[in-house]
């Protein structure tokens, strides 16, 4: 191998450009006819698809029924279901204090609503002896939190 010495240009905001063949200028339309997209803009004369707004709806199968339509709908929206925001242990180190509540979740930033339904996760290790009151978990979330000397009110 031969002692080579490169030498590479310090990079800043003044040499920034993008890679050479990954940038291409837009298609401007409607600027005269040296362009070639001058005139209709490449819309072609007159017609639907010329005008603005021109285009079917995406499942629009020219006039043969379309499928969203053809086949049955099938299952329902259960609007009883509740979905809980996920929280690991290892978020409650935000928390002041040694009492874990929906307020005091809110309180330090990890929910946006104090009502949100909240479900704790086992990830991660709990920081020091909580006392967590009225909160869903999973069940290794209980046995780690016991394990740290904390306790779970329901």
């Amino acid at each position: 191998m031969a002692d080579s010495k490169e030498t590479f240009e310090r990079i800043g905001l003044s040499n920034l450009r993008p890679a050479p063949g990954s940038h291409r200028n837009r298609k401007r339309l409607g600027r005269g006819p040296g362009s070639g997209t001058g005139k209709t803009s490449g819309k072609g004369h007159k017609g639907s698809k010329a005008r603005s707004g021109g285009s079917t709806n995406p499942g629009f199968e020219g006039g043969q029924m379309p499928m969203y339509r053809r086949l049955p709908k099938r299952g329902f929206t259960n609007p009883f279901k509740i979905t809980y925001l996920a929280v690991n242990l290892r978020d409650l180190v935000r928390v002041e204090g040694d009492e874990v509540t929906a307020d005091s979740l809110f309180a330090a930033g990890i929910t946006k609503k104090a009502t949100d339904p909240v479900k704790l996760l086992a990830h991660g290790d709990l920081p020091r002896a909580m006392v967590v009151k009225g909160i869903a978990m999973s069940s290794t979330a209980r046995q780690k939190i016991e394990a740290a000397g904390g306790r779970v009110e329901d």
